[in-house]
């Protein structure tokens, strides 16, 4: 009897490609095209076509572990909860709720997300809790808030690409990271439009391009500073926009002309009459949109980087009209809802901030706990790390691997292992999960139901489709037990949509509004944009959609109510009881913010006033090459469950050092032969790739491995003050053969 395929979503990156998934008699599991979902269209690189094979009970954990003597050895589900509940007590009883710390995943379903948080503040009662997503996207996170109140990696669907005339994609080799979006700017150029590509590296991508800027990595802010620049002196900017929908104009605009075009050339290496044509093809349409991704973002002023980029948008009246706009391309699966429900160290559900009192008082009214009993915000995802061993005593980790994701990885290996306590959840036996005292076995995204948040800020319904192999139980069920073994009989529920039932109550009316969303919904309409309040047709406002989107007037926030302060969209009454009562006439969701006003107090957007600065460590005599980092199109992220499939594997087998025929020269290198790069932090070594597709002054190195080959040994851990995020993108180093 054959079994009827089930609809869901890729585990891997934020486009969450729609796939069908089947089980097969002889057994195994099929993955299928999926046509109806917009995103992909029914195409699927081959990391999502090949997802299914980590399903297999020979490549995953199929049993709780527990070191004994040095070695992790198979232990029942009994005795692997009963010594985590032990020790985290025991941990919290000697030194405090603080000394336990909580380490989530941008690849955990808003439902684990939530309950994480939830677990750490209210059964812990730690605040330190981060995920690894602060790795990813915070940078651009921090700025779009500044500029317009609000988060949203696009604030409008991927399919307003092709339409908009001209797209600036800065620090994105999308052909690889995400190949089955390229459709999209492939579509823009058939339609006429073009696309200017901004990175050091001639990557897949980048050949795709209509204008191709290679600047010197770190020096994104300046070449956008510099853009900004010629749009002034060349008349294009949009008054009447900037009059009416933006402040501080005038400061940024005073900050940018200090970057007069042949300074910048100087600083990036891009020439002045590319920075001319980039101007002519970003002003001369009507309408152009800027993306970013993690060039710009993973640098030590990745947040000022980014709010240039926004200001070239809104000097030249691009952001928050049809067809327009900046935006962010979101990296992990649920990058985006993992840093709405509560992992980040300052925020809870709906993406309230953790420190301001009305946000605290609605969220523990949901959780029926004393606000003033919720801790304040935490370390950032680096800084908790750094303080493993000494502050933080014991550690539960969720979906994440630092071990090879985390930068100056070497010496975060050394905190885990100074750790008195480690309790991993994951799927298989990452480097993480390897050093671990405990390591529970958890199901993975065909195992279980749950919702990811897209980069389009388009909520998903993950389905079941199998059953996990025995011996294998949820993040959820792992939760659930710790808490009613650490006395929290209540409020951890091991059913994926009784959890979402209350994020819905626990979002209503923050930023992030999940209160109009059920899984009914998310089944029956292939997602739904949020901000998407549990307002009643007859309040909702709804009008002509302008641009093509949901049947309603595309409003930030789509409803009569009104921005307070923050630029949190609440309606009039209580949100958390209309998400309860408003069963009929659902809010639509938001396809496309913006369009009328910003999610500020005043409706306008903020410029920044921002100038150029160098990297937090720039080339010198010891270190005269600069290393900059990235993916490659058949691993994904830490690697630990791509570098599991076969063909993936024959594909990107291992790490390679990138480097300029002329550098190769200088250091009488071929290819394939391995090179040492040597930063401050730690050596590495990786056979050489020789092409001119590099800068002669960089190196590239892929960060998918461990071992000698490890990228991260070397990256820089220094931080963005505003966002946090480590400066991934750029570092010092030299680079010598292999002897």
């Amino acid at each position: 009897m054959e079994t009827a395929p089930t609809p869901t979503h890729c585990p891997y990156c934020a486009l969450q490609c729609g796939m069908n998934v089947t089980p097969l008699p002889q057994g195994g599991v099929e993955v299928t095209e999926r046509p109806d979902f917009p995103v992909n269209r029914g195409a699927l690189c081959g990391k999502g076509r090949t997802a299914a094979e980590v399903l297999s009970p020979a490549l995953r954990l199929t049993s709780p572990l527990v070191r004994s003597k040095g070695r992790l050895v198979p232990a029942s589900w009994e005795e692997a909860l009963d010594l985590v509940a032990e020790r985290l007590g025991r941990t919290r009883e000697r030194y405090g709720p603080d000394a336990l710390g909580v380490f989530g995943g941008g690849g955990l379903t808003n439902e684990k997300a939530y309950t994480l948080g939830k677990f750490a503040r209210v059964v812990l009662g730690t605040s330190q809790i981060d995920y690894n997503g602060r790795f990813c996207m915070s940078s651009a996170a921090a700025a779009g808030t500044k500029a317009f109140g609000l988060d949203r990696g696009l604030p409008f669907p991927l399919e307003d690409v092709p339409r908009t005339g001209c797209v600036i994609l800065v620090g994105s080799n999308l052909a690889e990271t995400m190949p089955p979006s390229l459709r999209f700017f492939r579509e823009l150029r058939d339609n006429g439009g073009t696309l200017i590509v901004v990175d050091p590296r001639r990557t897949r991508t980048a050949e795709q391009a209509d204008l191709h800027l290679a600047p010197r990595p770190g020096t994104d802010l300046a070449l956008a500073l510099g853009l900004l620049h010629l749009v002034v002196a060349e008349g294009l900017t949009d008054e009447e926009y900037i009059r009416e929908r933006t402040t501080g104009w005038e400061e940024a605009r005073a900050a940018a002309m200090g970057h007069w075009p042949e300074h910048v050339e100087r600083i990036t290496g891009v020439s002045v009459p590319q920075l001319r044509e980039a101007v002519r093809m970003f002003c001369a349409p009507q309408a152009a949109m800027v993306l970013t991704a993690r060039g710009p973002e993973q640098q030590a002023k990745g947040t000022d980087t980014v709010g240039a980029w926004i200001n070239l948008c809104l000097a030249t009246g691009r952001a928050g009209r049809p067809l327009s706009g900046y935006g962010c391309l979101t990296g992990q699966g649920n990058g985006q809802g993992g840093r709405e429900h509560g992992q980040k160290a300052d925020q809870l559900p709906g993406y309230r901030k953790l420190d301001d009192p009305a946000a605290r008082r609605h969220v523990a009214s949901v959780w029926g706990v004393d606000p003033d009993g919720l801790p304040g915000p935490g370390r950032s995802a680096y800084e908790l790390l750094d303080a493993l061993g000494t502050d933080i005593r014991s550690l539960l980790l969720m979906g994440s691997n630092p071990v090879v994701s985390a930068p100056r990885a070497a010496h975060v290996e050394e905190r885990l292992r100074s750790l008195d306590f480690l309790a991993v959840c994951d799927v298989v036996l990452s480097e993480t999960a390897a050093l671990a005292d405990v390591v529970l076995p958890v199901t993975q995204w065909a195992e279980e139901t749950g919702t990811t948040t897209s980069l389009e800020g388009r909520v998903l319904l993950r389905r079941q489709a199998v059953a996990p192999p025995p011996g294998v139980r949820s993040d959820l069920y792992v939760l659930h037990e710790l808490a009613a073994r650490s006395g929290v009989e209540t409020g951890f529920w091991t059913d994926p949509e009784e959890v979402f039932e209350e994020l819905r109550r626990a979002s209503a009316g923050g930023p992030a509004d999940y209160s109009g969303i059920t899984y009914r919904r998310l089944a029956e309409e292939n997602g739904v944009f949020w901000p998407c309040p549990a307002v009643a047709a007859t309040t909702a406002g709804h009008g002509e959609d302008r641009e093509g989107g949901a049947d309603g007037e595309d409003r930030e926030g789509g409803a009569d109510g009104e921005y307070r302060e923050g630029g949190v969209y609440e309606e009039d009454g209580d949100p958390a009881r209309d998400a309860e009562t408003a069963v009929s006439a659902p809010h639509p969701g938001t396809p496309r913010l913006f369009l009328d006003r910003f999610a500020t107090p005043d409706g306008r957007a903020r410029f920044a006033a921002v100038t150029h600065r160098a990297s937090a460590e720039e080339p010198d005599a010891e270190y005269p090459l600069l290393l900059t980092t990235g993916r490659v199109v058949s691993q994904y992220q830490s690697g630990a469950q791509t570098r599991r499939v076969a063909e993936l594997n024959a594909a990107a087998p291992g790490p390679f050092v990138e480097l300029h025929p002329r550098l190769a020269a200088r250091l009488g290198a071929a290819e394939g032969d391995p090179l040492v790069v040597v930063s401050r932090r730690g050596r590495a070594v990786a056979p050489a790739r020789i092409t001119t597709a590099i800068r002669p002054d960089t190196v590239f190195m892929p960060f998918h491995w461990p071992g000698e080959g490890r990228a991260n040994t070397l990256t820089n851990p220094a931080l963005d003050p505003t966002s946090r995020m480590p400066e991934f993108k750029t570092c010092a180093v030299r680079v010598e053969a292999a002897r």
